[in-house]
């Protein structure tokens, strides 16, 4: 089965959120019932919080993702959550090889990879990150990093499988700045074609996220941009109006 060309805006809660916080995705997923999108819409919140949220959206048009999965079912590795305690939480999706994780813990494109097959057995749809720092896109390296990423990161056995990829660049996610259009679109355009090219045709539809500062204020322009395919929204995502604002930009 392969994805349609329906956006996905996704919020990265990363570690916020509460009890409390289950009010602002609550309030989306009424928002939605009471004025519904054509986009799929999901909120990835800390695991804590996955099996309560997952509750109190049950029947929504919202679902609900893990941030990080461990590549083994089960096992003698204390701290970890594997795929399948996730989806036995409630989500439906998984955030991988965030740019977090890959800068402050150590993941690497051969990781990610591993936890891509993990979430594939567990039945998740992965969401692959990628992106460049500012030091690579100062040296002209951003689409030869890109590239190794998505060549490492999305392993074959995506072929038929519903994923997504983000592209995030590393130097936009919590600075307020973007690339320009043209360069989102330059960006975008390279990883459809390294998808199209190694996994066929779910490689040609699997939505390609833009990450990095998405907010109400930019969101129409960026969702409109050629080959994107959704949003993988940080902050913005925190608080239930401006998440909805980005949905509604991409009607």
């Amino acid at each position: 089965m392969t994805t349609s060309r329906r956006k996905l805006i996704a919020g990265n809660w990363k570690m916020n959120g509460l009890k409390a916080s289950l009010a602002e995705a609550l309030a989306v997923a009424e928002a939605l019932e009471r004025q519904p999108c054509t986009e799929r819409v999901a909120i990835c919140p800390p695991a804590t919080l996955i099996a309560p949220m997952a509750q109190v959206l049950q029947g929504s048009q919202v679902q609900v993702g893990g941030q990080n999965c461990y590549t083994q079912p089960m096992g003698a590795f204390t701290g970890e959550i594997s795929a399948e305690m996730l989806a036995d939480a409630g989500a439906s999706l998984v955030i991988l090889a965030h740019s977090e994780r890959r800068q402050f813990f150590g993941e690497t494109d051969e990781s990610a990879a591993e936890k891509v097959r993990a979430a594939l057995r567990a039945g998740l749809e992965p969401i692959v990150c990628v992106g460049e720092t500012l030091d690579e896109r100062r040296a002209g390296r951003t689409l030869e990093i890109v590239a190794r990423q998505v060549r490492g990161s999305c392993p074959p056995e995506l072929r038929g499988c519903v994923f997504a990829v983000a592209y995030e660049p590393v130097w936009a996610i919590g600075t307020g700045l973007t690339p320009t259009l043209e360069e989102i679109e330059q960006v975008h355009g390279a990883i459809r074609g390294l998808l199209a090219e190694s996994l066929a045709e779910a490689g040609r539809t699997a939505p390609i996220l833009y990450g990095g500062s998405v907010k109400p204020s930019n969101a129409r322009d960026i969702l409109a941009a050629s080959e994107v395919g959704g949003a993988l929204v940080g902050g913005a995502s925190l608080k239930a109006d401006d998440f909805l604002g980005i949905i509604r930009a991409a009607a």
